[in-house]
């Protein structure tokens, strides 16, 4: 039985099956010991693969939830040898990524792992998976304004959309606001364009929750691996949007 290669790389926890394909595109990959930049290249169990050099095994797969602090690039590596999310499990052995992405100034909640077919579920639009934020914005919006995105917006022609708000305080003398926001899109500064777009530029924003999943007994910079039971319910959750 043969599967297509960026199958077998994020099942192997290469990285997802998109950052797969683009490994493969840029010739990072042989099989067989031949360069494969094919992204319907099929291979057997028998086949030798590599990534960079590298061989391929079967890592056992490995889920873990970090308070990502402001200042700290959502990615495997960066070429500006910027400090990055991995860099925090360095004690780790598994190859793992994150799922999705946080701006470089965002804290919050992100995860981690090497299952190549839950980043696809939490990372695809269609799942709808919901993330809670919570930003400091310019102003004291409206009821109207929130409304706006309440009902979804346009935002370079597109509406986005629709999220749940809730302003948790306001400082009249500062001209500032704490609003929470939750969405299930995860276009790049999504929640950074929506407040600009009501007119109440983020100031300062963090993640606190994602699906069920939140920060309780974490500080800034500290993981924990997820509970058996909780990866089952991401699958879960996962399970019952596609149906």
């Amino acid at each position: 039985m043969a599967d297509r290669l960026q199958k077998v790389m994020a099942r192997a926890g290469v990285a997802s099956r998109r950052k797969s394909e683009s490994i493969i595109a840029s010739g990072r990959v042989t099989v067989n010991k031949k360069v494969v930049t094919e992204l319907g290249t099929k291979v057997k169990v028998s086949d030798s693969v590599e990534v960079d050099g590298l061989p391929i095994g079967k890592e056992r797969k490995v889920y873990f939830l970090l308070y990502k602090p402001r200042r700290i690039i959502s990615s495997a590596s960066d070429e500006k040898k910027r400090k990055t999310v991995v860099d925090f499990f360095e004690g780790i052995p598994e190859r793992i990524y994150p799922v999705g992405r946080l701006d470089y100034d965002t804290s919050g909640l992100i995860l981690l792992t090497n299952d190549g077919e839950l980043d696809n579920r939490l990372t695809h639009p269609k799942y709808e998976v919901e993330k809670t934020y919570v930003a400091k914005v310019e102003g004291i919006p409206t009821n109207d304004e929130l409304k706006q995105l309440r009902l979804g917006i346009k935002i370079n022609g597109k509406k986005t959309s629709p999220a749940k708000t809730n302003v948790l305080e306001t400082d009249p003398k500062k001209k500032t606001s704490v609003v929470q926001l939750t969405i299930h899109e995860g276009k790049n500064h999504e929640v950074k364009n929506l407040f600009k777009a009501i007119k109440h530029p983020v100031q300062k924003l963090k993640r606190e929750s994602y699906a069920f999943l939140n920060l309780r007994g974490l500080q800034s910079g500290e993981f924990r691996p997820l509970k058996k039971y909780e990866v089952e319910k991401l699958y879960e959750i996962t399970d019952n949007k596609h149906k």
